[in-house]
């Protein structure tokens, strides 16, 4: 149940995604097939018949908002985007609620920190306005690929690129946004089972004064040699430490990280410019604190993280991000060690805290802090 009005939810404000001109694709995927490929979806492999789409340049602004068919996109091969990487993105989520109501979770964060992003990589910033009008005018277009049951969704990537042809490095003059969509079920699979972390100890994310807390292509494209590396170790994920000292804890390749000790108390480490400001990490924060837990974001040492899991004073460790939610890891390991948290199980606070956060994003807890946007 939500506490979100719907004539709030809906946009009394104004609604947005009226700006969007609907051009609806003259082949949509027939029904029997839609309805199969949502029955049992696989995170990020089946996209929706259609995108939301608005086009800038530096004389006219942003214009053309519209909803068109999902599609090859026509780029340049000078466009900057393939030279010089001006290029970010963004991930949330629309739910079914039980009464087949639409509705997503704090999508005016993911639009601040889309802002913030643009500005860090020299893109033109989008409001808040066209930002929830885009996926507004989306997922009414294509409400009938969301999906319902189990912890399944409609994945939402809303991006923007540097489109102009021109090889030279400046700020482009023209760029595009668009939103995709695509139905999700669990990222990690059926079963939320605890995962075992790599710690790199030679590759780094991000340095200082770099783009950390962006999110954008460029710090996922680094991490992908490092998660090769975990693979190749018998681990599903990476974790990288700082790029100054090598010893601090900073994040996953697409997740934050949080450490829950023996007495109660819960520490992360603080966002200092090289970690993306993670959604669901706040939010995670304030049910955590609701719950009476003190949270500390702070400065993690590895060794502190070694030695607190070897004499049990750190009781879990779990990761957190839009697409996996909440993840246990039940396992740490790097070139000189391998620990496992507690008894390698999923603990009652990653458990109870993802429980949580999952009842308010599907409406079976009350929203007390007004996070759900009613989209349908």
């Amino acid at each position: 149940m939500t506490t979100t009005s719907d004539l709030d939810a809906l946009g009394a404000r104004g609604d947005s995604s009226t700006a969007f001109e609907l051009r609806l694709s003259d082949t949509p995927v027939p029904t029997a097939e839609r309805e199969a490929e949502i029955a049992a979806p696989k995170f990020g492999t089946v996209f929706t018949d259609h995108m939301a789409r608005i086009s800038w340049s530096a004389s006219t602004g942003w214009h053309d908002r519209r909803v068109v068919k999902y599609g090859p996109l026509l780029l340049d091969p000078a466009s900057a985007v393939l030279h010089y990487g001006q290029e970010i993105f963004e991930g949330l989520k629309a739910y079914r609620h039980a009464d087949g109501s639409i509705w997503t979770f704090r999508p005016q964060a993911n639009a601040a920190r889309f802002a913030a992003s643009a500005r860090r990589l020299a893109l033109p910033e989008l409001s808040e306005e066209d930002f929830l009008g885009a996926i507004t005018a989306l997922v009414r277009t294509d409400v009938a690929w969301v999906p319902s049951g189990g912890e399944t969704s409609l994945y939402l990537r809303p991006f923007m690129y540097a489109s102009e042809k021109y090889l030279g490095v400046r700020t482009t003059l023209e760029a595009e946004f668009l939103v995709i969509a695509s139905p999700v079920g669990s990222y990690f699979g059926a079963v939320v089972a605890p995962v075992s972390i790599w710690v790199s100890q030679h590759y780094h994310r991000v340095g200082a004064g770099g783009t950390g807390a962006a999110k954008c292509g460029g710090n996922y494209a680094a991490s992908l040699l490092p998660q090769q590396e975990a693979h190749e170790r018998g681990c599903e994920q990476v974790c990288f430490l700082d790029a100054a000292t090598n010893t601090q804890i900073e994040e996953l390749g697409g997740m934050n990280v949080v450490v829950v000790h023996a007495d109660g108390r819960v520490s992360t480490p603080a966002l200092t410019g090289s970690i993306l400001e993670g959604v669901t990490r706040s939010s995670i924060i304030a049910l955590l604190t609701d719950a009476g837990h003190e949270v500390d974001e702070r400065t993690i040492l590895l060794t502190e993280l070694q030695d607190g899991i070897a004499d049990g004073s750190i009781a879990e460790v779990f990761a957190c991000g839009t697409a996996a939610v909440i993840t246990p890891i039940g396992r740490l390991a790097g070139e000189d060690f391998n620990l496992t948290v507690a008894d390698g199980a999923a603990g009652a606070v990653t458990t109870r805290i993802r429980g949580e956060l999952t009842d308010i994003q599907y409406g079976r807890a009350t929203d007390r802090h007004a996070w759900l946007r009613r989209l349908v």
